[in-house]
């Protein structure tokens, strides 16, 4: 296979290897919420998600799921000349919601001019039996990826940021998605409150026991109007210098499989709303110096796995 400068399997590379051309994900809002703001298990949501949840606005916007994808699919296929392209459901929860309207959303989307298959954000307590059928059946015929957000392999972690699950509910989820033809990503968040390194490479020992598709990391970074601005703006978080999260990024590819598909190594702050780190804006130049680490380590992904 070959991968990003025989570093890292990037997801990029991935799509090529499958299709042989450029695969670009569009970013929908579905209008869904999330059990952790509407009350089901609490009001506050995750400490670091503010109220629009990562999300575009645009189904707020009366923007249906076709809208979203006709605004983007061209002015990408001349930016990018990708001519094939996943419909990625990212803010807040996306199977979180009644089975009709979620068939009606992940149908729109796939009708659409080539797109090839969905990418589905979404907790994992908020998946059952016939929302997964639902998305077995339509795996048939199209690449379908659950990207379930797991941020930590510590329960005291997830308490602490608000989670509303536990470990054992995201192990629990991947096993019920097992054996479907569905393709299953994890989110990690690297630098929550009170981890230290082995805490959050443990999750990356987790999801290789666990044999997962992909993985997904992010960093922390503090979003105006959520309550981590303000344990931020108290002195009670720091945030990892970019130094910190390099070396902790080239820590944790080593212990991933040297198959699974890195669907991300840093986020993509909006500007408007990022508190802090300011180099959380520098996206390429921290995955430049992840790479640079990782030659100079004489190391790749999956150097260290089972070991």
């Amino acid at each position: 296979m070959d991968f990003r400068n025989n570093l890292y399997h990037d997801l990029n590379t991935y799509f090529r290897n499958l299709y042989g051309e450029r695969v670009h994900k569009i970013t929908l809002d579905s209008g869904l919420t999330c059990p952790n703001r509407d009350g089901k298990i609490s009001f506050g949501g995750c400490i670091y998600c503010n109220a629009q949840g990562s999300g575009t606005g645009n189904f707020s916007r009366g923007l249906s799921i076709r809208d979203q994808i006709e605004s983007v699919r061209k002015p990408l296929t001349l930016r990018y000349k990708a001519n094939k392209f996943m419909a990625y459901f990212q803010s807040f929860t996306n199977t979180y919601g009644p089975l009709d309207y979620l068939k009606s959303i992940y149908e729109e989307a796939l009708a659409c001019d080539n797109i090839i298959g969905l990418s589905i954000g979404t907790r994992p307590d908020c998946v059952d039996e016939p929302i997964l059928s639902l998305l077995q059946a339509l795996a048939e015929n199209h690449l379908i990826w659950m990207e379930y957000g797991l941020q930590s392999a510590h329960d005291k972690t997830l308490t602490r940021i608000n989670r509303g699950h536990d470990v054992a509910c995201f192990v629990r989820a991947v096993n019920a998605t097992r054996n479907r033809n569905i393709k299953i990503c994890a989110h990690v968040i690297l630098g929550l409150p009170g981890e230290n390194i082995k805490d959050m490479l443990d999750a990356a020992k987790l999801i290789g026991e666990l044999g997962l598709d992909g993985v997904k990391l992010h960093l922390l970074y503090v979003v105006r109007n959520t309550p981590l601005e303000s344990l931020y703006t108290s002195g009670g978080y720091n945030c990892l210098t970019r130094k910190e999260y390099v070396e902790i990024v080239c820590d944790f590819l080593e212990q991933l499989p040297p198959d699974m598909v890195i669907h991300r190594l840093t986020g993509d702050p909006h500007p408007a709303e990022l508190v802090a780190p300011a180099w959380a804006m520098e996206k390429d130049e921290t995955l430049s110096l992840i790479r640079q680490t990782l030659i100079q380590r004489g190391s790749k992904q999956g150097t260290f796995f089972l070991k």
